[in-house]
């Protein structure tokens, strides 16, 4: 199938053009981004998406480039979103609320209108020049990043390839961002820091600072759980020390009271043995005593019969 490629950027398109080619698709490249702001950017981006686009040897169509258009037709909601926005946020810091998601922080809820009549005007005048070119079928890069809307991005396309009487080619490509990150990354390829309009400059801007806090919180939160389960180690171990020592101590004291009645059953053994000794030496002393007289009896008798 012949197909016009909607390209917001070089690194979206990554991986867009490889699928498209492995399924078996021709297609040109357009690049239709009134949106981009300032100019200077617009023009990195469009170099960025021009120098990959040749190392594929695929061509890149540029549309009209009219911020004014875009300032008429998409601004004025941007503008009542940001007042709104900047009430909500003024009455949550009374009440002491903070946003809790980048979604809150930025009211995607109503963001996504704005950013509905943004895809809108950028997929009309793709489909328009997909129908001027004689393409088979319209699709777009919008639906590689997650940080755009991308059930809008469908409505959108549907709606614009209708009214251009062309077919819309709606890939979700969402599970290849990261794959895409990567091999921009690897390619050194310009990587833009917001999403282009000048709303976006100031929403990337919140998002990335909400984020970083968000970061310190969770390594605030990371140390202190640290620091408590630290503690917690801590008091286990005096406690086990402790019960170490108490155990340590009734033993010492169960050994001295040991030792010490083996050393007073040992005495009184010696003391027994003793008077055993005396007790036999002082029967003895009477035998010899007695034995002695009966001699000196018969020694008298004799004596007197001579």
């Amino acid at each position: 199938m012949r197909m016009l490629l909607h390209a917001c950027c070089g690194p979206c398109s990554l991986e867009p053009t490889r699928i498209l080619a492995q399924e078996g698709h021709t297609f040109d490249i357009f690049y239709a981004n009134s949106n981009i702001a300032p100019r200077a950017e617009y023009e990195r981006r469009l170099n960025t998406l021009r120098a990959f686009a040749q190392t594929i040897d695929v061509p890149v169509i540029e549309g009209a480039y009219d911020p004014a258009a875009w300032e008429r037709t998409v601004a004025p909601v941007g503008e009542s979103l940001l007042a709104r926005r900047d009430a909500e946020a003024a009455r949550a810091r009374e009440l002491g609320h903070a946003p809790t998601s980048v979604g809150e922080l930025l009211d995607d809820e109503h963001r996504r209108e704005r950013c509905r009549l943004c895809y809108r005007m950028r997929l009309k005048e793709a489909a328009r020049q997909a129908k001027a070119g004689g393409y088979d079928a319209l699709t777009t890069t919008l639906a590689v990043s997650p940080y755009q809307f991308t059930d809008v991005i469908r409505e959108e396309l549907d709606r614009a390839a209708e009214q251009a009487g062309v077919r819309a080619y709606f890939e979700d490509w969402r599970p290849f961002y990261d794959e895409a990150t990567r091999r921009s990354r690897a390619l050194e390829m310009y990587r833009q820091p917001y999403c282009g309009c000048r709303f976006s400059i100031a929403e990337a801007e919140a998002t990335r600072a909400f984020i970083r806090e968000q970061q310190h919180e969770r390594k605030l939160r990371k140390q202190a759980e640290q620091a408590e389960s630290r503690a917690r180690a801590e008091e286990e171990r005096q406690r086990k020390a402790q019960k170490k020592r108490a155990y340590a101590e009734k033993q010492r004291r169960k050994r001295a009271v040991l030792k010490r009645l083996r050393a007073q059953e040992a005495a009184d053994k010696r003391a027994a043995a003793e008077a055993t000794d005396a007790q036999d030496g002082g029967t003895a002393g009477a035998g010899t005593g007695a034995v002695s007289a009966h001699e000196h009896a018969t020694r008298a008798a004799a004596a007197a019969r001579e």
